[in-house]
């Protein structure tokens, strides 16, 4: 079963935030799309990324970009709080 927040990658990508428990890798794939890499945040967060977001030639996530300083195509999901990766 999907995440709900799950949308195709092919639509506009999105930035989903968590904080609220550590997601597992199943919910985590699902929300990026497939394989997910992490990008350490300046502020401590962690985005999530789909590592073969330049292959499948995802759209530019604007948002995930600004905050990561570097471009971030498809859906991103940010970890905070009690959600960091440990």
């Amino acid at each position: 079963m999907k995440p709900k927040e799950y949308q195709p990658v092919n639509s506009m990508p999105f930035l989903h935030v968590i904080s609220h428990k550590e997601p597992t890798l199943a919910e985590l794939q699902g929300l990026v799309g497939g394989l997910i890499e992490v990008v350490y945040l300046e502020d401590g967060k962690q985005l999530i990324v789909n590592e073969e977001g330049v292959l499948l030639d995802l759209p530019l996530n604007q948002t995930a970009s600004m905050l990561a300083g570097q471009p971030i195509v498809g859906n991103a999901v940010i970890l905070e709080g009690l959600a960091l990766l440990t």
